[in-house]
């Protein structure tokens, strides 16, 4: 039933501005609209809608993320706009200083945080 349809992603923030500046400005997100329920973004085909909850309550694991072609790249890309990788102990030495871990399977997978806290992540996908 819903297999073909489009997928639409929800996230919360506390700041639609600051929410915009760093979708749009920071991550390159298409900004699709704006209204008092949610500020709509578009990032390849998905819509991405953020939303002011009377609470924002931030997940302990990742909520949203995107495949990309080379992580490397990215990451670097990012980083040179502020984006700061999240590192993880119980990783050890399986995740490089920049943040990437190598998953079994060989995907890589690197984590950042938007300013709300929500845990992002981009992933290169394995041989």
């Amino acid at each position: 039933m819903l297999g073909d349809a489009m997928p639409v992603g929800f996230l919360a923030v506390r700041d639609f501005a600051a929410a915009r500046r760093f979708y749009e400005g920071t991550l390159g997100l298409e900004f699709v609209s704006q209204d008092g329920f949610a500020l709509v973004l578009r990032t390849g085909p998905i819509v991405l809608r953020l939303a002011v909850p009377p609470e924002l309550v931030v997940a302990p694991y990742t909520v949203f993320g995107w495949r990309v072609d080379d992580i490397g790249s990215t990451v670097a890309a990012l980083s040179a706009k502020g984006v700061t990788f999240e590192r993880y102990a119980f990783l050890g030495d399986a995740q490089t200083p920049d943040g990437v871990w190598t998953a079994p399977g060989d995907a890589r997978i690197a984590w950042f945080k938007d300013p709300d806290g929500n845990l992002l992540s981009i992933a290169e996908q394995g041989a």
